[in-house]
């Protein structure tokens, strides 16, 4: 069996463990840190493990066939990057680890033993890494990896924070896989417990941005209205909102609205007959040729309002294929299941 083949079958089963309920499962680690105490909690088969571990730099956790080895690492990346040579863009991964490894190995991004090998390249996720599949935490770890070796390689890992991830960081757990309602019981944390301020993981995602700004254009998970161009709100008040009210009960007035709807992780507006001029005033605003977006399922990645959106949600949610987007020799490219490239424009 060729390891492309692994992986689909991989995938299948993970899809199909989407929809049941999990009887017996693994999942972690969870790790905090407070004071120089790392406290590592996890679940194997069934059952409730933690200890704790003298602080050090880098993570070694082997237990229950869950093995990590990993620089520990949070800092806050810029988010605007000029003459980018090769990049590649996928969204909405939603627990599909199967999916995830399979796009990114016969692209040449990860090798089999999943590390980077993408130089100098940068890899963008548009959120929604969490809810509804089976594979989030170890998903997670995966990039938090990555994110690593591909800096040591001039390369860098881009997550930006989709509504899923701001869901479950204050503790909306509607569209928990069974698997991590079994976790909270266990571990008896709620979700944004396990994933709170003191947490690695949970460090590292309030350390990401919203948007991001690379050549020629910009990344998010859903979009932005023409109102943040009459308006003239710059990214760097809208990734300095989200980092300074991420977590929060009650938020500012002057927030609420990146937060709502007609926000940069809710909005679907490209999708619903969007005016072209509307579109061509955010992209002079802003300085870009294209907005790339996830959040709204496609089959395919694919471009609308006149090649000036990228949408990039290609229903990786569902376990079966997904695509991601592919930019090389100055070109974009449609980067398919099976590893072939299509041009994206003409």
């Amino acid at each position: 069996m060729t390891y492309f083949s692994f992986l689909s079958v991989l995938a299948l089963l993970t899809a199909s463990l989407s929809q049941t309920a999990v009887a017996a499962f693994s999942d972690g680690p969870y790790v905090s840190v407070i004071d120089n105490r790392v406290t590592i909690d996890w679940v194997c088969n069934n059952k409730a493990y933690s200890k704790v571990i003298k602080q050090a730099n880098i993570l070694k956790f082997n237990e229950c066939n869950i093995d990590i080895e990993t620089p520990l690492h949070t800092h806050k990346a810029p988010f605007i990057y000029h003459d980018v040579k090769k990049y590649a863009a996928l969204s909405d991964v939603h627990g599909q680890l199967g999916v995830l490894q399979t796009l990114l190995f016969n692209h040449q991004i990860i090798d089999a033993n999943n590390n980077w090998k993408f130089g100098a390249g940068h890899l963008i996720i548009t959120g929604d890494i969490f809810d509804r599949g089976p594979d989030v935490t170890k998903i997670l770890w995966l990039l938090y990896s990555l994110e690593a070796q591909a800096l040591s390689h001039g390369g860098k890992l881009h997550l930006l924070l989709g509504n899923h991830e701001v869901m479950v960081l204050n503790n909306d757990d509607r569209y928990l896989h069974k698997k991590y309602e079994q976790t909270e019981r266990l571990l008896e944390k709620n979700i944004n417990q396990l994933y709170g301020k003191n947490t690695v993981l949970g460090q590292w995602l309030r350390s990401k941005h919203v948007i991001l700004k690379l050549n020629n254009a910009l990344f998010m998970h859903g979009g932005l209205p023409v109102s943040f161009a009459h308006n003239k709100t710059s990214l760097s008040k809208i990734n300095s909102a989200f980092s300074q009210h991420l977590v929060s009960q009650e938020r500012p007035d002057s927030a609420k609205h990146l937060f709502g709807r007609n926000g940069p992780i809710w909005y679907r507006g490209y999708f619903d007959s969007i005016p072209d001029e509307d579109v061509s005033t955010l992209l002079k605003y802003y300085k870009v040729d294209h907005i790339v977006v996830g959040h709204t399922s496609q089959p395919k990645v694919k471009t609308t309002a006149n090649q000036k959106i990228i949408a990039i949600d290609s229903s990786i949610k569902h376990g079966k294929q997904g695509e991601l987007l592919l930019f090389k020799d100055n070109t974009l490219f449609r980067g398919k299941y099976n590893g072939e490239t299509e041009k994206l424009l003409p």
